[in-house]
């Protein structure tokens, strides 16, 4: 039999018990959050037999993978399977004893948000996975509308948000954490020290990063807000980029960063719009061959014709992937003062806009890319050579654009 305590472990003794409007979780990396919301979940349901559950993300397409995965995982380790039908067309999980669902959908089709219906019960509960990408308040406001209507004790209406806080700007620090918490709100932080179930190897790399890199130890592994003021960017947004939307754009602009490991290969395909940078796709790989980077370029729709610009540290490269067929694979020309005068195109731009769900890389390397810092912790104007493998390959794919710019910088 399994014991309740056993499998979800210490720390969430409060998310557990609250039955208030909004439980709100930011955390850093391990520290069980998501994890935990799924058992909760699971057992909730399973404890109410009226209840239903609508789990969000900001796309759609992002759900199987993370929330439909962690629900899966939840109902195995709390050894009930059997009891559950997971479907993927349409993703959605029935409870089999009373015909309860978890439903699933994504903010990028929001009429199917506003207008969802169950058989049975009410739809009493919702889950807000990754919250930090819904960028605007309004959105979320429209989900908190969702959950609406009258239910009867015991059954309670509640929203769960969980999220890591990269930006000290973001609505949700504001609306959650900078208040006074009443009845309605639970927000709380978690870290890994909450999470006995990582091996000594994970706890070892977070001590590593404690030394090496405390502001972002501070974010990733204390769960504390991002600096807005020492963040390069402060124009990216993360939204879906439509396929219509990227059929109409002027030409594709493609960049790589060459790399092995420890370090990937990142290869980025962006486009302008007006002053704008679109990023639509990528592909980071480690120990990847030149072979290995040719095909995964030409399964992405590059052909021999379109101009794709590379790091020019490494033109034994370059030249293989010409070989292969990308006849217009080039070296970047990078020059005096070329990091900068790209850097701070970039910051020009309205707008960094990153498709978070075909570019998750990307997007956490532009949200999270702050100053380097002197030994007393003061801030400086340089920027810092790493997790930076897709900016830089985005620099690339820009090299021709930002140089016509530079004389407004």
């Amino acid at each position: 039999m399994v014991k309740l305590a056993e499998v979800v472990g210490g720390g969430y003794e409060a998310f557990w018990k609250f039955k208030g409007r909004y439980r709100v979780v930011k955390g850093g990396r391990a520290s069980k959050k998501s994890k935990t919301a799924a058992l909760n979940f699971i057992v909730r349901l399973m404890q109410h037999p009226d209840a239903n559950l609508l789990v969000v993300r900001k796309t759609y397409r992002t759900l199987k993978d993370s929330c439909y995965a962690e629900l899966n995982w939840a109902i195995r380790r709390l050894g009930v399977d059997m009891l559950w039908v997971c479907r993927e067309s349409p993703l959605e999980m029935i409870y089999r004893p009373t015909g309860q669902k978890i439903l699933f959908r994504g903010l990028d089709d929001a009429m199917k948000v506003t207008s969802i219906a169950v058989n049975r019960g009410v739809l009493c509960w919702l889950w807000i996975e990754e919250a930090f990408e819904i960028g605007d308040e309004k959105d979320f406001q429209m989900l908190d509308e969702s959950i609406r209507g009258q239910v009867s004790a015991p059954l309670f209406k509640q929203i769960t948000l969980t999220f890591n806080p990269w930006r000290r700007g973001h609505w949700l620090k504001k609306r959650f954490f900078d208040r006074e918490q009443g009845t309605d709100v639970l927000a709380m932080t978690v870290t890994y020290a909450c999470n006995e179930f990582i091996d000594e190897g994970d706890r070892r790399l977070f001590e590593t990063l404690e030394t090496r890199d405390p502001q972002r130890y501070g974010v990733v592994g204390l769960g504390e807000w991002g600096e807005s003021q020492s963040l390069v960017f402060g124009n990216v947004k993360l939204q879906p980029i439509d396929k219509e939307d990227i059929e109409a754009l002027d030409r594709p602009l493609y960049g790589l960063d060459w790399g092995y490991y420890p370090d990937p290969t990142a290869f980025i395909a962006c486009a302008m719009r007006g002053n704008q940078l679109l990023i639509y796709d990528e592909w980071v790989a480690w120990r990847a061959s030149s072979f290995d980077v040719y095909d995964a370029l030409c399964g992405r729709g590059v052909s021999g014709e379109d101009m794709i610009i590379c790091d020019n540290s490494d033109k034994r490269s370059i030249a293989d992937l010409r070989g292969y067929g990308l006849r217009r694979a080039m070296a970047a020309s990078k020059g005096p003062g070329s990091l900068r005068y790209s850097m701070k195109w970039l910051q020009s731009l309205d707008a960094i806009v990153i498709d978070a769900a075909r570019c998750p890389k990307a997007a956490e390397e532009f949200v999270a890319y702050e100053y380097g810092r002197h030994v007393d912790g003061a801030l400086i104007e340089a920027f810092a050579d790493a997790r930076n493998h897709c900016i830089d390959a985005v620099r690339y794919a820009c090299n021709e654009v930002w140089k016509l710019g530079i004389s407004s910088l």
